[in-house]
């Protein structure tokens, strides 16, 4: 596959774009419960969580694939160190402006957090190919069967292997997120490694709403920093007229 074709598939892009949707409709959700037009458990409601482990694991499943794609045949530390700051400056915005409204539960380790870090340990994995869907399960398995008071420290909380979750509106630890992201470099390095690449995967669309949900995938970093602005900003408006 020449390294051209790498540097934008639509289907990555279309994948991530329809969870930049999924993204909305969760976090206008979570911000009518914070006005308190609903009541909705998002911590606690087996939908709600699972409809957001669905959003993270599509989010980091395009993150593999596209480090993959930009990066397996040759790295290319300006683009990767420009992206990977983008990431992390973003991700100290994210944990500021938390902490605006949620002082006693700011983010610190979110999304962003984990993909600026996750970032960083792909580049070990570039080369790997099998190897990273078997680490992906064992990332899996050690989820659901390994924890100790050791990482319940807040210096270690990052790893995700504590026996409580803490105190934080977005939580993005390493264990189990790694794997969606694994599988995501897998799936990358198929791709590299075909000669010629399946029709679905080359094919182009000039459908208004498959052209702006790829589009909404080639800008995720910029409209995940502006959505939730929007969204409360909106609903602050409607607020000052419409009491909950």
């Amino acid at each position: 596959m020449s390294s051209s074709a790498t540097q934008r598939l639509l289907p990555v892009d279309l994948l991530r774009g329809g969870a930049i949707v999924l993204m909305f409709i969760y976090h206008f959700c979570f911000d009518l419960n914070y006005f308190g037009y609903v009541a909705f458990r998002f911590n606690t409601d087996p939908a709600w969580i699972n409809f957001r482990i669905l959003i993270v694991s599509l989010f980091l499943f395009t993150v593999g694939i596209s480090l993959q794609l930009a990066h397996g045949r040759q790295w290319r530390p300006d683009a990767f160190y420009r992206r990977l700051a983008l990431v992390a400056g973003a991700a100290l915005l994210v944990s500021l402006s938390s902490y605006t409204m949620y002082p006693k539960t700011m983010i610190w380790f979110g999304i962003l957090h984990f993909i600026a870090l996750a970032g960083l340990l792909g580049l070990l994995l570039l080369r790997f190919y099998y190897l990273n869907l078997l680490l992906g399960v064992l990332v899996i398995l050690a989820f659901h069967n390994l924890e100790h008071p050791f990482f319940d420290q807040p210096a270690l909380q990052w790893v995700g292997l504590m026996t409580r979750r803490p105190q934080t509106e977005d939580y993005v630890p390493l264990i189990p997120w790694l794997a969606p992201m694994l599988f995501g470099l897998f799936a990358g390095r198929w791709i590299i490694n075909q000669t010629t690449l399946p029709g679905w995967l080359t094919f182009r669309s000039t459908h208004p709403v498959l052209t702006t949900l790829a589009f909404g995938g080639r800008h995720s970093l910029l409209i995940y920093l502006l959505h939730q602005p929007i969204f409360l900003g909106m609903l602050y408006l409607v607020s000052r007229v419409i009491k909950p």
